[in-house]
């Protein structure tokens, strides 16, 4: 079953608004109209009623009824749209204008409409004497036709309005909403031309209506989010070939020319030891990539319990401290804490913090670990000393394969992982880390929240 579109959708509502606000203003009008007729007409009957018992004033019965008759129907030529009635309490009709006599029962005392002979009336019945006792009933029937008439061409005027109104409302809402949600065809033409190849696309916001204004900027940061993580992707994608590739090339390399020609036993161990250095920093690459996937969809899990952080810091510094003797570094740590945390996962995260702090601290340096609690919490900061990081760098610390000298392309240890598992595991807990680097130092803030 099709759907109907937004357009016919809005024409559609605008023509039953139009047609529903015609019907009822023709409704009250015909009702207002109706009730002026009956006004005019109860006027006219009350005026003329008087006239009449002012000429009947003298007759009590039928027997002196000929002697007014010059009177009344001197009054009934001056007024030629009225017919009389008189009915007297014998039962009996005295007098009649009506065509064809009619013998029907008069309508009942006071205003009303009446049909007789095909004919509309409006009638008033009273007594024919107000002064005392009233021998008989006197009726006034006005000839009403021509305002049925003029109703009923107005109340077909009124539907041929309401048909009309609501068609040329139609109409004109179509060309309306087609004209305002021209903007949202445009949003749709660009989503259904984005591709890999064109996510530099963005919608104008010149001449968008403010009601889409909001859209059309939530789109385009959804452009540029999928431009970025595309970026993103593409340098992963090229980062990871390269750091596969340079391993790889050793294991082939190696092996191509150990089996160039017979070796001797010895040879061919140490050539199979070097490979599995190289298999086994591969299976550690792709371990760890294994593990941002996972941290990255969700599935990474802290299992907590109570830790003392200060004791597992210090134990961190105690199994670094060969290679920060032999590198001539100072570390120290300030403060006390405790915590709920997952011990090997807090344990990676600060390994891989303090690893990455001893790689880039020059000889005669320092590393401070400093632990503080503040409104938001818990702080751990690990600051060095060192070089500077660019400002521009910053922000994609975090990212896979990134490393602070982007000159430092060689295979090596590290691939540039480390801190992006570091953010995933600190995330995992509730927290955030952020790096700040000036004035010769470089902190790595991670800020727990409270009651971690």
């Amino acid at each position: 079953m099709r759907r109907l579109s937004l357009t016919a959708r809005m024409s559609l509502l605008f023509a039953a608004c139009t047609a529903t606000v015609s019907l009822v203003a023709g409704a009250l009008f015909s009702r207002a109209s109706e009730a002026h007729f009956i006004e005019l007409d109860q006027q006219l009957l009350e005026g003329r009623l008087e006239l009449f018992q002012s000429a009947l004033r003298q007759v009590d019965t039928a027997a002196a009824l000929p002697e007014s008759l010059p009177a009344l129907r001197q009054v009934l030529t001056q007024h030629p749209d009225l017919d009389l009635r008189i009915d007297g309490n014998d039962g009996r009709i005295w007098f009649n204008t009506l065509t064809g006599q009619s013998t029907s029962p008069p309508p009942r005392p006071g205003l009303q409409r009446w049909r007789e002979g095909g004919i509309d009336y409006r009638v008033l019945r009273a007594p024919l004497r107000l002064d005392g006792p009233s021998s008989a009933d006197i009726t006034l029937l006005l000839d009403i036709t021509h305002h049925q008439h003029f109703l009923e061409r107005m109340q077909a005027l009124i539907w041929l309005t309401v048909g009309l109104s609501a068609l040329a409302t139609a109409l004109l809402g179509a060309w309306v909403a087609r004209q305002g949600l021209r903007p949202l065809h445009q949003m749709a033409n660009v989503a259904a031309g984005v591709s890999a190849s064109s996510l530099t696309t963005r919608l104008t916001e010149d001449g968008v209506p403010q009601e889409l204004v909001e859209l059309a900027g939530a789109f385009n940061a959804m452009l540029a989010r999928l431009d970025d993580g595309f970026q993103r992707l593409s340098a992963f994608s090229a980062d990871i070939a390269h750091e596969l590739r340079t391993p790889l090339s050793n294991l082939l390399t190696q092996t191509q020319v150990t089996l160039s020609h017979p070796r001797r036993a010895d040879e061919y161990r140490e050539t199979l030891h070097s490979n599995l250095e190289e298999l086994q920093r591969l299976a550690q690459m792709v371990s760890d990539m294994l593990f941002l996937a996972k941290a990255e969809h969700g599935l990474i899990t802290a299992r907590r319990e109570p830790l003392d952080l200060t004791a597992e810091l210090d134990a961190l510094i105690e199994f670094y401290s060969p290679l920060t003797e032999e590198g001539e570094v100072q570390i120290s740590r300030t403060g006390e804490a405790r915590v709920s945390a997952d011990q090997g996962l807090l344990q990676r995260a600060l390994s891989n913090l303090l690893d990455n702090a001893l790689r880039f601290t020059p000889a005669g340096g320092a590393i401070d670990l400093k632990l503080e609690h503040d409104a938001c919490g818990l702080r751990l900061t690990v600051a060095n000393t060192g070089p500077v990081i660019a400002a521009e760098l910053i922000p994609r610390l975090f990212d896979r394969f990134v490393r602070a000298d982007p000159a430092r392309r060689e295979g090596g240890e590290h691939a540039g992982l480390g801190l992006a598992i570091t953010r995933s595991i600190i995330r995992a807990h509730g927290g955030e880390i952020r790096c700040e680097s000036a004035d010769g130092w470089t902190r790595f803030i991670i800020q727990f929240p409270t009651g971690f």
